[in-house]
């Protein structure tokens, strides 16, 4: 492993960069599903629909949702694995997890668990769940193949991974206009409605920094899955990766 790595378009030591990332979510906790609807116009929504749709989770199911934040996922999958299943939300984050914890009580749930944890190191035994999911989190992570490994270990035989983030934009155009909106507005806007640019500056430069379609393929595949097929969404701003454990 090397000895610096990328914070945004900063490169910073490892060991600091996770110190880094808490502080930004710490900062954008409070606001953050207020910006992703704004962000997004709400399109969000549809993309982790789509994901938990593309899903193989079915009734009595075992869920971990990495990276679970505020727990919009945990909720939709809360609802497809019933009564005699069990979903476990996790983040790295304090802030996070207990937005995620006001989220599901106002939604009457109260039987998700909630679990302070590192992606590169799950507190959780070989061959535990059925479905590993993490949405617009990985690209966060400093060692990505360690943490890939890590979800390969917990999941059971046949059971699969959906990894949701965005990814490299298909039409060249879109991408012009994808940029000048990251850099020139999605900086303003945290500062208008969360009263932060600069983490928004940071969430920005972070989705370019992270690995395109066919890289996170290899990476997913080279952590042990047997399979891996992905699907773009809104022409690639976004991709869903789906591998099975064989």
């Amino acid at each position: 492993m090397g000895k610096t790595t990328h914070f945004g378009y900063q490169q910073v030591d490892v060991d600091k960069k996770q110190a880094l990332v808490k502080g930004v979510f710490d900062s954008v906790a409070d606001n953050y599903d207020l910006m992703n609807d704004v962000m997004s116009i709400g399109t969000h929504r549809l993309w982790k629909n789509y994901t938990i749709a593309s899903s193989n989770v079915a009734e009595g199911d075992k869920v971990l949702d990495i990276a679970g934040g505020t727990g919009d996922l945990a909720i939709k999958y809360r609802e497809k694995v019933g009564p005699s299943g069990q979903v476990i939300l996790s983040d790295i984050n304090g802030s996070m997890l207990e937005e995620g914890r006001k989220n599901l009580l106002d939604h009457g749930i109260i039987d998700v668990e909630f679990i302070q944890a590192n992606a590169e190191l799950l507190p959780f035994e070989d061959n535990t769940f059925d479905c590993v999911s993490i949405a617009f989190g990985l690209r966060n992570v400093t060692h990505k193949n360690i943490a890939l490994e890590q979800m390969h270990r917990v999941l059971k035989k046949g059971g699969c991974l959906m990894v949701l983030e965005f990814s490299k934009v298909e039409n060249e155009m879109l991408e012009r206009l994808y940029d000048f909106y990251s850099f020139n507005l999605i900086p303003k806007l945290g500062s208008i409605f969360a009263d932060d640019e600069q983490s928004y500056q940071y969430l920005a430069e972070s989705i370019r920094k992270h690995p395109d379609q066919e890289t996170l393929k290899t990476m997913v595949l080279d952590a042990g899955f047997g399979l891996c097929e992905y699907h773009n969404l809104s022409g690639g701003i976004v991709a869903v990766h789906k591998a099975i454990k064989t």
